[in-house]
């Protein structure tokens, strides 16, 4: 700056006497490491001028009066992949795009972060992207840069260690903890693996420190700050918890903390913030699978239990197939050691008819009768008459019927879910009129729950129950209940209403709307896995083409929709629209494309069904 110290002033007096007046741009680079220092000179300078502007660079911010903090992001994708093409051509000149699905990856697993992509692009000199990629979880071994580097830049390890090396103690040890997290956090969990010794004030200070020295994201968009790492940050905290020994212990608090929320939210589930629980489970969803795979692998099956079984029940209200799966898993051990949760176990894990395996979920229900016994932990809202679905799925409604009575008889139907699904059963069966007799009431019963799956499960029940008897009424019940089911996040009875609108608004509403639902239903239930349902809702599809003429689609539609006995058993329209097709294009060739249809992945069919949905919506329109 050509200043010199003034007498009876110091270094900084003099700077800022100096600058006074002058119109300037400072820039103070990399100022984390003499932070105190930095703040106290940047601070008397723009005290003493008005026409100096000051730019710092750092790790957190200064702290002064007037400071304006950005916080720079991560690399946007479109840049990080540049940046990774640009110094990969640099050290492998036949660098080419062939590989960019690895690139992207490489490029997000990094966290967009420049100088850990630009390492990575610096192994293309002796490795395949995909290589890279593959060897991503092992990073800090992974990206050291060459010797000629600066040592500070020299390995990624060494630039995250400068930031962590910067916090105190305290901070440390809650950066390692909070490393167990998969997919962020929030105060209250935080404080759940902090120390025992620290209250939520003390741990909340911390959480801000953090944030400031830019080793802590917090996401402010929602009610509850969200608190969340890098992955390369999590990784390395990650290793420091392990080296302090502490790993196991931190791992069990964390898996037993979201293992004690399952109160707080089948409460929030059973009530008008019925939302508020699936937002839960879904943001919380990475923790929670980690939670249940470390109980599990340390046997603790009181906590795998519990998360299995809650979040399971939410993910089958919320059409999240995963959970289940985790239910499946414990059986055999909880049915080795007699656990209280095993009827609740065998409930969740019957559902798995959803994703096509209907011999397996019907084994899961058919033992819950057989393991009932009094100290069992009770499957709630009466949903184990729901169970025997599985009997649906097999074609075999009557005896799904004969299920739910032997529930209703019990007395424990306390949200009228039974009687539902015994409804629906009836209807399956071809018992229309019994069926209209045990809907009578059915949605005033559900209404007094407060509870929106339970309403817009018997507004889907009075549906079917009217749909060829009074179908205005049926077509009313639907739609109360799509509007239910969307303003509560119930996505699994949202499908159904979907499907059963694609019929009605088809034959007695509005057929452009009922286009729409049928590529909602579809979409929902290829996007969850639930194959079983998938095919009737093409039964409906399949309908519809056949009435506008679209004989050659319908034959393909009918050949995948009628692989399902539930789909045929449900839906006999199917059997005259088959005729119907046949007549118009000949035996031969109905049975060729209907073997198409058969042969069809439900990937394949779901995009060709998209396409028929497509052009019957273009005809309308013309027409």
């Amino acid at each position: 700056l050509g200043i010199t110290q003034q007498p009876g002033r110091s270094v900084a007096e003099s700077i800022a006497a100096a600058l006074d007046g002058r119109v300037r741009l400072l820039v103070f680079d990399n100022c984390e490491h003499l932070l105190d220092a930095t703040a106290d000179l940047v601070q008397v300078i723009v005290e003493a001028s008005a026409t100096v502007r000051i730019l710092a660079t750092s790790r957190e911010g200064l702290g002064i009066t007037d400071e304006q903090v950005w916080p720079l992001r991560s690399l946007a994708v479109d840049s990080a992949t540049d940046l990774f093409a640009e110094r990969a051509h640099s050290v492998a000149p036949s660098f080419t795009a062939d590989e960019s699905d690895a690139v992207l990856e490489i490029c997000r697993r990094l966290d967009g972060i420049p100088l850990a992509i630009e390492l990575a692009a610096s192994r293309m000199a002796s490795m395949t992207a995909s290589e890279v990629r593959d060897r991503l979880d092992h990073r800090f071994k992974l990206l050291v840069g060459a010797r000629r580097g600066l040592e500070r830049h020299q390995t990624l390890h060494h630039a995250v260690s400068w930031s962590y090396d910067l916090l105190d103690d305290e901070e440390r040890s809650l950066l390692d903890r909070c490393s167990v997290f998969a997919g962020g956090f929030d105060l209250k969990s935080a404080c759940a693996v902090a120390t025992e010794s620290d209250d939520e004030f003390t741990i909340l200070d911390r959480l801000d420190a953090l944030v400031r020295k830019s080793l802590l994201v917090a996401d402010r968009t929602g009610q509850r700050t969200r608190y969340s790492m890098l992955e390369t940050i999590r990784q390395f905290a990650e290793e420091q918890l392990a080296a302090s020994g502490a790993a196991e212990q931190v791992r069990s608090a964390h898996a037993r903390y979201f293992a004690g929320r399952e109160a707080d939210v089948m409460t929030l589930w059973d009530g008008p913030r019925q939302r508020e629980a699936y937002t839960w489970v879904a943001t919380e969803l990475a923790n929670l699978r980690t939670a249940f795979r470390w109980a599990a692998a340390k046997n603790d099956l009181d906590t795998a239990a519990t998360i299995a079984t809650f979040v399971g029940l939410i993910g089958y209200f919320a059409e999240n197939n995963e959970p289940f799966t985790w239910a499946e898993e414990l059986i055999e051990y909880a049915r080795g050691v007699d656990h209280p949760r095993l009827v609740y176990l065998y409930q969740v894990a019957s559902v798995c008819y959803l994703s096509g395996r209907s011999e397996q979920g019907l084994a899961y229900a058919e033992a819950i009768p057989k393991v009932k016994r009094d100290g069992r932990v009770e499957v709630p809202f009466g949903l184990e008459g729901l169970a025997g679905g599985a009997y649906l799925m097999i074609g075999q409604p009557e005896r799904y019927a004969d299920w739910c009575r032997s529930y209703l008889e019990c007395g424990r139907d306390t949200h009228g879910l039974t009687r539902s699904a015994l409804v629906n059963a009836l209807v399956f069966a071809g018992s229309a009129e019994e069926a209209v007799i045990a809907a009578d009431g059915l949605v005033e019963v559900a209404e007094a729950t407060e509870n929106p799956w339970a309403i817009s499960y018997a507004l889907l029940s009075t549906a079917f129950a009217y749909r060829d008897v009074d179908p205005l009424r049926a077509l009313h019940a639907a739609r109360r209940g799509l509007a239910t089911t969307r303003e509560s996040g119930n996505r699994f009875n949202e499908s159904h209403m979907a499907a059963i609108l694609s019929s009605l608004e088809f034959e007695y509403g509005d057929p452009a709307a009922a286009l729409d639902h049928t590529a909602v239903a579809i979409r929902n239930y290829h996007e969850s896995g639930s194959v079983a349902f998938l095919h009737s809702v093409l039964i409906y599809l399949a309908v519809m083409v056949d009435k506008v003429g679209h004989f050659d689609a319908a034959a393909i539609i009918t050949g995948f929709a009628t692989l399902s006995p539930m789909a045929v058993v449900a839906n006999p329209q199917i059997a005259a629209v088959i005729d119907h097709v046949r007549e118009n294009l000949g035996a031969q060739t109905y049975d060729a494309l209907s073997r198409r249809g058969e042969t069809m992945s439900p990937a394949a069919m779901v995009a060709y069904a998209y396409d028929q949905i497509d052009q019957v919506r273009a005809q309308l329109e013309q027409s």
